[in-house]
C-alpha cells in the first residue's frame, strides 16, 4: 500500500454532520475563530485515534509473530480480514445514517466560541461510531503492511483539508459566501452518503485484493 492508500477514507471521515458543522461554523459570529477551534479539536481526535489504531494493530501483530501463533494464515491475513469486517459494518453504519438529516442543535452554533468548537469537534469525530470505525480501519491497515506512523498524516492532514473548506471558501469569497454556504450545506447532507460508500468500496476492494494475494 503506498502513502496514499487510505487517503480517500477522509472523505467518510468528515462526510455528514462533521461537514455540516464546519459549514455552520463559517456562518457563524466569529467564523475564523470558531473554525480554527474545530480544526484544532479535528486535529487532536483524528491524530489520536489512528495512532492507537495504529500502535494496537502493530503490537499485536508483533507479539502474534513472536509467539508463532500464525497458523495455516499469515498474521497479515487475519489484520486484513479483520479490516473488511470493519468496513462491511461501517458500510451498513453509512447506509442506516443516510437520511438522517442535520441535528437540531446545529442552528445554536451561531455565537460558538473557539474552546466550545474545539470540544465539539472530539465529541463529534471520537463520539460518531461511523468515525470511530474509520480511523480503525485506516490505523490497522497501515500497520498490517508495516508502514511507520507518519504514513497516516495524509489521512489526517486530508480531513483537516475537507473540513477547512466551509472556512477556505469565506476566506475566499468573502460576503459572497453567504449564499454559497447554506448551498453547500445541503448539497453534503444529501449526497455525502454515496460518496461514502463508494470511497467504502474502494477500501474494500483494496484490501480484499491483500487477501486474495
Amino acid at each position: 500500500m503506498d502513502l496514499l492508500g487510505t487517503f480517500p477514507m477522509a472523505v467518510v471521515m468528515v462526510a455528514g454532520t462533521p461537514l455540516v458543522t464546519a459549514v455552520f461554523l463559517a456562518s457563524a459570529e466569529r467564523p475564523r475563530a470558531a473554525s480554527l477551534g474545530y480544526l484544532a479539536g479535528a486535529a487532536a481526535v483524528v491524530t489520536v485515534g489512528t495512532t492507537v489504531s495504529w500502535l494496537a494493530t502493530r503490537t499485536i501483530k508483533v507479539n502474534l509473530t513472536a509467539g508463532g501463533a500464525a497458523g495455516r494464515w499469515t498474521i497479515e491475513t487475519w489484520i486484513d480480514w479483520f479490516v473488511v469486517a470493519v468496513l462491511v459494518v461501517l458500510a451498513v453504519a453509512v447506509f442506516l445514517r443516510r437520511h438522517g438529516g442535520p441535528p437540531s442543535w446545529l442552528g445554536r452554533l451561531q455565537r460558538a466560541r473557539p474552546a466550545y468548537a474545539a470540544r465539539l469537534a472530539a465529541l463529534l469525530l471520537g463520539a460518531m461510531p461511523t468515525d470511530d470505525l474509520t480511523m480503525l480501519s485506516v490505523g490497522a491497515r497501515t500497520a498490517r503492511h508495516d508502514l511507520p506512523w507518519w504514513h497516516l498524516l495524509p489521512f489526517v492532514l486530508f480531513t483537516l483539508l475537507l473540513l477547512a473548506v466551509p472556512l477556505l471558501t469565506l476566506l475566499l469569497l468573502g460576503a459572497r459566501a453567504a449564499g454559497v454556504l447554506p448551498r453547500m450545506r445541503e448539497w453534503v447532507d444529501g449526497h455525502s452518503w454515496v460518496i461514502s460508500e463508494a470511497v467504502i468500496a474502494l477500501f474494500l476492494a483494496l484490501t480484499l485484493l491483500d487477501v486474495l494475494r
